[in-house]
């Protein structure tokens, strides 16, 4: 039911003003889900069950987040939530966007070149438009496997990054090496080799880490497993980047 009154919202109303009223479709929708079986760690709704989507993942009722946007937040609101510190997240998912805007004393900047994202600015991850240490704090999640330089959008990073600052990344992970071949231009041929029509390649875990490493960030790999109350997915990685 859920994933047939998607599509016929977004068959019947423009994107940007899908943006604007879903909190209030998802108000009204999520009051069926009421229960103290989960809880979700950015809206705090409880619920009786998470909607299941097409791709199998946990779907909050109530703010829409998944299972990776619900342990992000509560990896950055338990480890990296602090006053007067300096953000950059690329294109984050709407729960994620207005769980920051509720922030007070933070400096949020969303930025997102696709247009399918609520954002505040477009930088280009290969030619960010800020100065040299500038952010304490940088989300990349799911966003390195678009880009074909990814070299550059890695030394891009490093440079706006504070000192003392951390990134946050995650993209879909395979064992051995990193695949990528650019040759394969397609969207039809890039869903078939690397899983999605916009991926031009799939990483290893080890593999990205020695990427990031080789223009100069110090990397920490955390590795999750499942948490059915929260909502949390088995199996998770997410890469800690500081100078």
């Amino acid at each position: 039911m859920y994933n047939n009154f998607k599509r016929l919202v977004h068959l019947m109303v423009p994107k940007r003003m899908t943006f604007k009223i879903e909190p209030y479709l998802r108000a009204v929708f999520s009051i069926t889900k009421r229960g103290k079986n989960h809880c979700c760690t950015i809206c705090n709704f409880e619920s009786n069950e998470w909607i299941i989507i097409e791709n199998k993942d946990c779907l909050c009722a109530r703010c829409g987040s998944l299972s990776r946007d619900r342990r992000l937040w509560n990896i950055i609101s338990t480890h990296y939530l602090k006053d007067n510190i300096k953000v950059l997240d690329f294109s984050p998912s709407r729960p994620l966007y207005r769980a920051w805007k509720k922030q007070k004393n933070i400096f949020y900047s969303a930025t997102d070149l696709s247009g399918d994202f609520i954002a505040d600015t477009k930088y280009d991850i290969t030619n960010i438009a800020q100065k040299t240490n500038s952010f304490d704090l940088i989300l990349c999640y799911h966003i390195l496997e678009h880009i074909i330089d990814d070299k550059k959008a890695m030394n891009e990073l490093y440079r706006v990054l504070n000192p003392k600052g951390t990134i946050l990344i995650q993209t879909p992970f395979k064992e051995g090496e990193i695949y990528e071949d650019y040759t394969i231009t397609s969207e039809k041929e890039r869903l078939k080799h690397f899983g999605q029509a916009d991926h031009v390649r799939i990483y290893s875990v080890n593999g990205l880490k020695e990427r990031l490493e080789n223009v100069g960030f110090k990397i920490e790999i955390l590795q999750f497993k499942k948490d059915a109350f929260l909502g949390f997915s088995d199996h998770e990685t997410v890469l800690i980047a500081v100078k």
